[in-house]
């Protein structure tokens, strides 16, 4: 006899429902079965495509400003200050704006040669037909050598950056979160920032440690907290993506050989990697007001869970092969990877530049890497990734 959906304990405020082995069996069945369920009072898990985005594009009814992580301080009666996730309209604008020219398309391109020799750098240092971390080696530094770079931190700090970042990671899913780590690294930014503030540089640093909000200069601190946020979103994310899209083609052998010989095509295949992998799982909205949606009566103070990879794995807009990696797929519909709104992630095109580079220079140099054994998975509320993944390079 079939479970119910009731029976399979699906709660996303406790870690471990992305890594669960039928989690992507749950997901195709809250989409047909239950597209609005309710997985504890005035608590919702939304799983279509229509209605995620639906969601994420209307402040109006639903908000960030009182909470949009699992287990986020806000929903508990805590405080989070200068936090760019949790700022509605029009704050969210006017904060999002102080950097937003530094992440266009256009801007980032200009920084396509430079992680190309970043990239080519942490290749060159991989041992051929040695078994290594993928993850250690290749995914994790490479984001956090990139973000380094747009806010001007070099040398021995660069080194830190990961420990840091995974810290305030944890610290979202753990009752004993290193505070410490957290804590230097939050001084650590508003030094920098300061230091930048008087002589200011072409970088995001300088950029925040200059800007004024509503007439009045940026804090140290709010600066700080804002490039915190970069610094945890462009290395978390990103890394997972490299890592999850290695593997997937590392299983679609031939799919992996097409883009070997025709490289053109791998701007196409880091789009599907994305919907594939979908490093951000969730982020959760609460109703400001009574509302309908999936079908379901949502009432005001109620908190919606808008699961992305079901979103991206959603029949409905993919088509039937939804359900399949296709690293040559047309790119039709977009993808929910990066959120939708006005909380679209600011980080997006420097995210597809990275990926783009790697595999590009993945699979010039090593066209028929192999993974050697099982990876290893993050226990989280927010990200579905890797922390380990074990590969040979030739």
């Amino acid at each position: 006899m079939t479970a119910t959906l009731l029976d399979l304990g699906l709660d996303p405020e406790i870690p471990g429902l992305f890594t669960r082995p039928d989690y992507f069996e749950v997901l195709d069945r809250l989409r047909t079965e239950e597209p609005a369920f309710r997985y504890q009072p005035a608590c919702w898990l939304l799983s279509r495509y229509a209605d995620v985005r639906d969601v994420s594009r209307d402040p109006d009814r639903f908000c960030s400003g009182r909470g949009v992580l699992m287990n986020d301080p806000l929903r508990r009666g805590g405080q989070i200050h200068g936090s760019i996730l949790h700022m509605d309209p029009p704050e969210h604008a006017r904060w999002r704006g102080l950097v937003s020219r530094s992440f266009t398309p256009r801007a980032i391109a200009v920084l396509g040669e430079r992680v190309r020799s970043l990239t080519r750098s942490l290749l060159d240092e991989v041992p051929r037909g040695d078994e290594i971390d993928f993850i250690e080696q290749v995914a994790a530094p490479l984001p956090v050598l990139v973000i380094a770079e747009l806010l001007a931190i070099s040398g021995p700090d660069r080194r830190q950056f990961r420990r840091w970042s995974d810290a305030c990671i944890e610290s979202m899913d753990t009752a004993e979160p290193d505070l410490a780590s957290i804590a230097e690294l939050h001084a650590f930014l508003e030094h920098h920032v300061a230091a930048h503030r008087d002589d200011p540089g072409d970088d995001v640093a300088s950029a925040l440690a200059t800007a004024e909000v509503d007439g009045r200069p940026v804090t140290a601190a709010e600066a700080a907290g804002y490039c915190l946020a970069l610094l945890v979103a462009g290395n978390e994310t990103t890394r997972h993506l490299i890592s999850g899209a290695a593997q997937a083609l590392a299983e679609h052998p031939a799919q992996r050989q097409r883009l070997a010989a025709e490289p053109e095509r791998i701007p196409a295949a880091v789009e599907e990697s994305l919907r594939w992998v979908t490093p951000i799982q969730t982020f959760g909205r609460t109703a400001t007001r009574r509302t309908e949606q999936a079908g379901v009566t949502i009432e005001a103070g109620d908190f919606v869970v808008l699961l992305y990879a079901s979103a991206n794995r959603d029949e409905a807009a993919f088509g039937s092969t939804a359900g399949q990696f296709d690293a040559c797929r047309p790119v039709d519909a977009a993808h929910l990877a990066f959120g939708f709104g006005e909380h679209r992630c600011l980080g997006a095109a420097l995210a597809r530049l990275e990926a783009r580079v790697l595999f590009e220079e993945l699979l010039a140099c090593a066209p028929d890497y192999e993974i050697v054994g099982e990876p290893s998975w993050v226990s989280s509320t927010l990200v579905r990734g890797m922390t380990a993944l074990p590969a040979v390079l030739r």
